[in-house]
């Protein structure tokens, strides 16, 4: 039976939709205001691994992930995710790689923007060629926000220091 629970975190709350076969989503809500006071049973250990990521105590997920009807491309890309170490960065040129499909850069940079799972399987490290900060559903200052809280030297904003 899918279920699903409000969590509320630095960004706002995120919706998390899972059953007894794994997580199937998490994804910001802007426009609830309002997190679960209780967490059903199979979504209590994803609740609880989101607020110990973000307060800096977590850097890796052990979550059952359900990834549902995906394609099997968006699966694989989703996996390679997974592989993104906590702080560091990778292009989708080298995520298309990793797949098998070097000349597939547009579609992983799809698979990235249809990820059902967000800030656990973290497409927010997959940043541009050049490194420059670019694509992420919920916006670039989002995507910003996250890598610098796994990596704040690398990815503090300009000025923050005034």
């Amino acid at each position: 039976m899918l279920e699903k629970a409000y969590y509320q975190c630095p960004l706002g709350i995120v919706e998390i939709t899972g059953s007894e076969y794994g997580i199937q989503s998490v994804k910001l809500k802007t426009e609830l205001t309002e997190a679960s006071t209780e967490f059903p049973e199979h979504l209590k250990a994803c609740a609880q691994q989101l607020d110990e990521y973000f307060k800096g105590e977590r850097k890796e997920f052990d979550l059952k992930l359900d990834f549902g009807n995906a394609t099997e491309f968006y699966q694989k890309v989703w996996n390679a995710l997974l592989e993104i170490p906590y702080g560091r960065t990778t292009s989708y040129a080298v995520i298309a790689e990793k797949v098998e499909s070097p000349k597939a850069v547009r579609a992983v940079g799809m698979a990235n923007r249809n990820n059902p799972i967000a800030f656990i399987v973290p497409c927010h490290r997959v940043i541009a060629k050049s490194g420059k900060l670019q694509g992420y559903f919920y916006g670039l200052k989002t995507k910003r926000a996250l890598l610098q809280l796994e990596n704040p030297s690398s990815f503090a904003e300009q000025g923050s220091l005034f």
